[in-house]
Order: C-alpha cells, then structure tokens, then sequence
C-alpha cells in the first residue's frame, strides 16, 4: 500500500523539477473529465498555479455532455484556468481533405492527435509544458494514441495502475463521479476502456503488481503488450557506417 501524502509530495516536487529544468511558465493538459487527466491536473495545480486544463470536444456527444460536466467540476474545485477549443470541424475538415475509406481505428485516433496539436501550440505560444496523463496499466497494454495522448513533455502517473489512480484520487477528494463512472476515452459513443479492450482493469492491474491473473486474461495482456511494443518506443534511427 503506498502512502499517498507521500506519493503526491513526490510527484509535485517532480513536476515542479520539471518546469525548473525547462525554465517553462507553467503546465497545460487535456482536461477530459476523466480519472487520468483529473489527477493529472489535481498534481500540477498543486505544483503550479499556473495550470491551464484544456477541454477538447471532439465529435463525440459525450465530450459535450457527461465528459465536459466532470471536466468543469474539477476545474472549479482545483480553481484550474479553463479554455474549451471545439475540434470536432476540424477533424471533419480533416476527413474530408484526407478522403476515401479510413478503418475505424485510423479515425478514432484522429482526435487523440488533434488534441495533442492543440496542446503543443498553446504550450508553444505559452512557454508551457504539456502534461501527460497515461497509466501503467494503459502503457503496458499500449492503450493510448500514439503522437496523441501519448505524447508529452512529462508524466506524473506514468508508474501508476489504475486502482492506484483511483486510490490518489480519493486522497485527493477528486470530485466522486469521477471516480465513480466507467473509464472510458469517449472516442465514439458508448465506448468503454475495458470493453474495448477485452480485459478488466483489475486484471491487467493484477498481473503488473503480483506477476500473475487469470490465464485467459493473461494472454490477452501479454498480446496487446507485444503488438503494441512500438508505441513505447523511440523510432528506430539509421545509424549509418561507422
């Protein structure tokens, strides 16, 4: 069981490292209405006043509804700067510039990458740094976009599974339907993490701290894991001849 008072003196003196290393301004991060990038942004306000959460739409009904009230809430609680950027034009400007058939999987992760592209061009016009927001657990399965939300210039919760997401964001008083509803990454409606992953959370949690669950669900993790290795990597880099 980790102390989280801790847990969260480490991680803010972290970030504050973080922003003292890059003589950066402050932080910006997507402000989802979800687990991660609630206690993403809890962690930064702490170390930075200037912490500015941005609220992303992005075509799913959603982002406009459930995702931004959870969003809002923990902006007001945290007193965390808030901005709302629609980019649900762009990413059909997108598609249709593109053109064409796209599988499904190409098109979801359209938003992620909007999302990323607005946060570094407001970091860029801030001297801000982005915050990241994803998991152990969604790292090892590789669940995340990547040059989306994979992308940041730091990671706070990088080393936590998902129950210890939930655990920190109990410590911290995170507002409850937050922690309360499904893990989802409202890429398409009635989307959740779990479903679409084939696996529970508490598995994946399972087998990252005690090495072992159920068989079935191990072979499932231990494949996403594999096939996903590339996401968890730099690009390969042609050396050339010594």
């Amino acid at each position: 069981m980790r102390n989280w008072a801790n847990e969260v003196e480490l991680r803010v003196q972290f970030i504050r490292d973080m922003l003292q290393q890059a003589g950066a301004a402050g932080v910006v991060f997507g402000n989802s209405g979800g687990k991660d990038s609630a206690l993403v942004g809890m962690l930064c306000k702490l170390a930075c006043d200037n912490t500015v959460g941005i609220i992303m739409p992005c075509s799913s009904a959603r982002n406009y509804t459930s995702d931004k009230h959870d969003a809002l809430a923990l902006a007001q609680q945290c007193n965390i700067a808030t901005r709302e950027i629609d980019l649900t034009d762009t990413r059909a400007q997108l598609l249709a510039a593109i053109g064409g058939e796209l599988p499904p999987a190409a098109v979801n992760n359209l938003a992620p990458r909007l999302r990323m592209t607005t946060l570094y061009a407001i970091a860029a016009a801030e001297n801000l740094l982005v915050a990241g927001a994803s998991n152990a657990s969604e790292r090892y399965m590789g669940y995340f976009t990547k040059w989306g939300d994979g992308a940041c210039d730091f990671n706070p919760i990088a080393d936590l599974t998902v129950a210890e997401v939930f655990a920190c964001l109990r410590h911290l008083q995170a507002p409850a339907h937050i922690i309360e509803k499904a893990p989802s990454a409202g890429l398409f409606e009635g989307q959740t993490d779990e479903a679409e992953m084939g696996v529970s959370y508490a598995s994946i949690d399972a087998l990252l701290l005690t090495g072992s669950t159920d068989e079935h669900d191990a072979a499932i993790i231990e494949r996403a894991h594999r096939a996903t290795a590339h996401k968890r990597q730099l690009p390969a880099m042609f050396a050339g001849e010594k």
